[in-house]
């Protein structure tokens, strides 16, 4: 039986101009036939972070990919600058950072080849050695990735954060397996890109001090009853 078809653009409860930065509306997913969440809106501006609140399942992890391209919409429209970002995909990604909760390390290549390795992606890396300092990391810049601590490695995964710079930064759970020093290095860090202009979106069950941030509840978005069974059909 299909799905039940969701809301377009036209239909969001959000009928004020689009503004520039990032800006999401009428959004709803769907992993494999369960609606995730429908109906969502957000707005980001240089220097904006926002907080993803809600129960295991709510969607914070989901909501991060479709904002990152990784998740296709089921409804709704993603813009950047009033630009519709279905219609240069490539351009978002290159524009963002999306951090989840993998690691993805390749175990025989030293951290800093692994941020080097990184930032040659984006093709804009400057400060490698900056970038292993700020997180605690100049005394294993030449140990390979499978000697360091899980801790070690999610702060080399944070790390290419600011080794290559990017406004938009995706955090899933970005404390997961930090020690409070780290955490403060986390804190320093998104602070500094916020200053900077940057914008940031992050996920956490560990509460983290982002001055100033907004918070958007998951469960404001939860399927009604009758979505849900039509989903599941």
């Amino acid at each position: 039986m299909p799905l039940s078809p969701l809301p377009t653009i036209s239909e969001s409860t959000d009928t004020s101009p689009l503004p520039n930065g990032f800006v999401g509306r009428a959004l709803a997913c769907r992993r494999s036939e369960r609606l995730v969440f429908r109906d969502l809106d957000f707005a980001l501006q240089p220097s904006d972070a926002l907080i993803l609140a809600g129960p295991n399942g709510s969607g914070k992890s989901s909501l991060l990919r479709v904002m990152a391209g990784l998740t296709p919409l089921a409804a709704g429209q993603l813009f950047w600058d009033r630009a519709d970002l279905a219609d240069d995909p490539a351009a978002h990604r290159a524009r963002l950072h999306f951090v989840g909760h993998a690691d993805a390390l390749k175990p025989v290549l030293t951290a800093t080849e692994m941020l080097r390795f990184w930032a040659g992606l984006r093709g804009n890396g400057t400060d490698i050695a900056g970038a292993l300092a700020r997180f605690g990391l100049a005394g294993a810049a030449e140990l390979p990735c499978r000697y360091l601590s899980a801790g070690q490695k999610r702060r080399l995964a944070l790390a290419r954060l600011v080794a290559s710079s990017a406004p938009l930064w995706l955090l899933d759970e970005p404390g997961n397996g930090l020690d409070s020093e780290a955490l403060t290095q986390l804190l320093d860090a998104i602070a500094a890109h916020r200053q900077s202009g940057g914008m940031v979106v992050l996920s956490t069950h560990t509460p983290l001090a982002v001055e100033g941030a907004a918070s958007l509840s998951m469960t404001d978005f939860r399927p009604r009853r009758g979505d849900s069974e039509d989903a599941a059909a």
